[in-house]
């Protein structure tokens, strides 16, 4: 953990914006989609500037949408850059550090689909990374018991006091999480979140406790509750 004395480290958000959504069955890309009257991204990267953790923010979203973009960070006081998303999510990270300045040493990567992540979250989450280690993550435990299932038989009950549920962001040394994806893009590993390709690496990467109102938005009614929750149409 940071000492009260020590200087912060300087760091980045990288909010990643570039899906399609296509299980939300929209039209355009989930990001820019509406929660109580303003684009899912724009609510998301607000949140990563009122954090005061991070000295810049990097969003990257499909081609073509970069203008959208730039008027959901419009009026924050804190740099941002738009850059081109990749066809994958491993794509727009290193597209997304790609682009970050230099001197840059610690990087928070975000999902735009998880509006709700407080702003201090992002303090939380890069403040965690302590000596030795390589990142952290926020988690929660797992309430439900969890199966095993093959074939469309349980065949086991996993201890759920060694699970827990990852969200973003997620934070990490920038030096190790580039590591970390050149490592994956060049062995073809396909991973769902950083830490995963900071785990394949060998990296060290803490847990904090997450955020139970921190949701991902996935389908049409975690849209609707997250339009209510913003006190959009239908609250």
């Amino acid at each position: 953990m940071l000492d009260a004395m020590t200087p912060r480290p300087t760091a980045a958000a990288i909010v990643l914006a570039a899906g399609a959504g296509r299980r939300l069955g929209a039209d355009e890309p989930k990001a820019f989609l509406s929660i109580g009257g303003r684009p899912m991204l724009a609510v998301a990267v607000a949140a990563a500037a009122a954090s005061g953790a991070v000295d810049e923010i990097v969003v990257t979203v499909p081609e073509g949408y970069e203008d959208r973009a730039l008027g959901c960070v419009e009026g924050l006081e804190i740099l941002c850059t738009v850059v081109r998303g990749g066809d994958s999510r491993q794509a727009s990270v290193r597209a997304g550090l790609a682009a970050i300045r230099d001197g840059i040493e610690l990087v928070a990567v975000h999902d735009a689909a998880r509006p709700f992540a407080p702003p201090d979250l992002f303090t939380s989450v890069l403040a965690a990374i302590g000596e030795g280690d390589d990142g952290a993550i926020p988690v929660l435990p797992v309430a439900d018991t969890v199966k095993r299932v093959d074939d469309g038989f349980v065949t086991a009950t996993l201890p759920r006091d060694r699970l827990a549920l990852a969200q973003t962001p997620q934070a990490f040394r920038a030096s190790a999480l580039r590591d970390a994806h050149e490592r994956a893009a060049a062995s073809g590993l396909d991973v769902t979140d950083d830490a995963e390709a900071m785990e394949a690496a060998g990296c060290r990467v803490r847990a904090i406790a997450g955020d139970p109102m921190n949701v991902k938005i996935t389908t049409m009614f975690d849209l609707a509750m997250a339009d209510a929750r913003m006190g959009g149409v239908g609250a």
